[in-house]
């Protein structure tokens, strides 16, 4: 494959840290957001409005090399798109975007997890269970800063839930992966099960949305935002990113998420950082980083479905 020249390595790194900017400003456009919608409200809309962009973006149908493939994305829908987005707008209606960002910034380690234990993909080393520690240390940490003895835990408990349904859903879009199918059109089709899977939760979860609310400014400027430019513009810079500059080094910027989101808090949101916060952010960072040393190079690109879906929303 041939080297990219400088100024293309350059266009790479723009594009990749434009794309984590927009990813990590999601955490507070849905905070927003939520103020006027529910959760499901939220999820339903904003797929829908991803579905839309991706298929004027590319409207060709997928056609399926088998029939049981469906399951796999069945599979990955719901978790990736319906559990996910489901759990993370929860969490967002309890704790702080920063929280969450950070929080749901630990998925990494669920993936290895269960790719070790269900796909025996990797071997997990004593440096992956050493950066899991340090990540743990900072996620209780930003849990607790600024809390006093009567802290609710569920907003957090939500966010550690969404990583974890983000960890089985890669174990469904690995499967996915090894077919070659266009990642448009995988993601287009992961939103669609999503949407699917997601309608009857209306019948049981509370909704709170109304007509009026969605011609508020600050509602369909962000649901826009997130439906758009995040799920589906977003979508093709990183791709071009990674293209440029491969997978490893596009994907070394994830870890700048939750910084993005904590610095779009304090300026957008006014939202309150404590030092602690900062320092559990920092050290969780730290041992994310310090845990992917263990993994050697993929054989194929994986980050481009996996990263596109889980910051899509």
């Amino acid at each position: 494959m041939q080297q990219a020249s400088a100024s293309e390595q350059r266009l790479g790194h723009l594009l990749a840290i434009g794309t984590i900017i927009v990813w990590g400003l999601t955490f507070v456009s849905s905070t927003v957001i939520l103020q006027y919608l529910s959760p499901v409200e939220l999820l339903i809309l904003r797929i829908v409005i991803g579905i839309i962009a991706l298929t004027a973006i590319r409207p060709k149908r997928m056609k399926l090399i088998k029939r049981s493939h469906e399951f796999y994305f069945m599979g990955a829908g719901f978790f990736a798109v319906t559990m996910y987005f489901l759990l993370e707008n929860s969490a967002l209606t309890f704790t702080s975007s920063s929280n969450c960002a950070v929080i749901v910034s630990s998925a990494p380690f669920f993936i290895a997890i269960f790719a070790s234990v269900f796909l025996k993909e990797e071997k997990l080393t004593p440096l992956f269970f050493v950066g899991f520690a340090l990540a743990i240390v900072g996620l209780g940490m930003v849990s607790f800063a600024g809390q006093k003895l009567e802290l609710n835990p569920l907003g957090d408990v939500l966010s550690l839930l969404t990583a974890i349904s983000w960890g089985i859903a890669t174990m469904f879009m690995r499967k996915i992966e090894k077919h070659g199918y266009p990642v448009i059109l995988v993601t287009r089709k992961l939103f669609m099960y999503g949407v699917l899977f997601a309608l009857p939760t209306l019948l049981f979860m509370p909704r709170k949305g109304q007509w009026a609310d969605l011609l508020r400014p600050e509602v369909w400027m962000n649901v826009l935002f997130l439906g758009v430019v995040a799920s589906a513009i977003c979508y093709i810079t990183w791709m071009m990113g990674m293209k440029r500059i491969g997978v490893v080094r596009s994907g070394t910027y994830i870890y700048l998420i939750p910084i993005v989101t904590m610095l779009g808090a304090v300026v957008l949101i006014q939202d309150t950082i404590t030092l602690l916060q900062i320092g559990g952010a920092l050290l969780t960072m730290a041992g994310l980083f310090l845990s992917q040393w263990h993994k050697k190079k993929p054989k194929k690109p994986l980050e481009h479905i996996e990263e596109t879906t889980m910051h899509a929303g």
